[in-house]
């Protein structure tokens, strides 16, 4: 009797904890939920909530958190696109090369930078200027869109690079519109 008297307040503790535990996994999972939520319509939800939760710390981070981290997605994504354009061939197609080498320019002179400086002036809460930086974010996504339409390079790695930015820059730019 007695070992169970000293044992009850132990078993009491580590259920409150494990409570406490679980509580607090659910409510920062809640988040990115609540950001995606937020921005629903401009993003599909489940990419939103995929590829923040792909970023460690994303669980405990506020909005403005995740737009930074949605920016920081972005650029990552602008410039692997960037450099699968770059280093596709095209073939023997003279439009899917210009097209190529055109996306490689876009991401590489507009967008990739664009985001970098993006990200900092969000980082510092400088709405304004994050804000005037938004048409060239997207410039790559959009310009690549219209070169490859229509040449082999369309079904290729670099058109799925292409769609994979796209999404991130639209998410970046929402979280941005929902946080300001």
């Amino acid at each position: 009797m007695r070992a169970s008297l000293l044992a009850a307040p132990l078993v009491a503790f580590l259920a409150a904890a494990a409570a406490l535990c679980c509580c607090v996994d659910v409510a920062a999972a809640d988040a990115v939920d609540d950001s995606c939520n937020a921005i629903r319509d401009f993003v599909d939800v489940s990419f939103c909530a995929a590829r923040l939760r792909s970023v460690p710390g994303a669980a405990a981070a506020d909005r403005h958190g995740h737009l930074l981290m949605a920016a920081d997605l972005a650029a990552a994504s602008g410039a692997t696109a960037g450099n699968a354009s770059a280093a596709a061939r095209g073939d023997d197609d003279a439009a899917s090369q210009d097209a190529l080498r055109a996306c490689a320019f876009l991401y590489g002179s507009a967008s990739v930078p664009a985001l970098r400086l993006f990200r900092g002036y969000a980082a510092a809460r400088s709405w304004g200027a994050a804000r005037a930086l938004l048409p060239l974010t997207a410039q790559a996504g959009i310009g690549c869109d219209a070169a490859i339409a229509g040449t082999k390079a369309a079904a290729g790695d670099v058109a799925a690079a292409n769609r994979e930015f796209n999404q991130l820059s639209a998410m970046a730019t929402a979280l941005l519109n929902a946080v300001s």
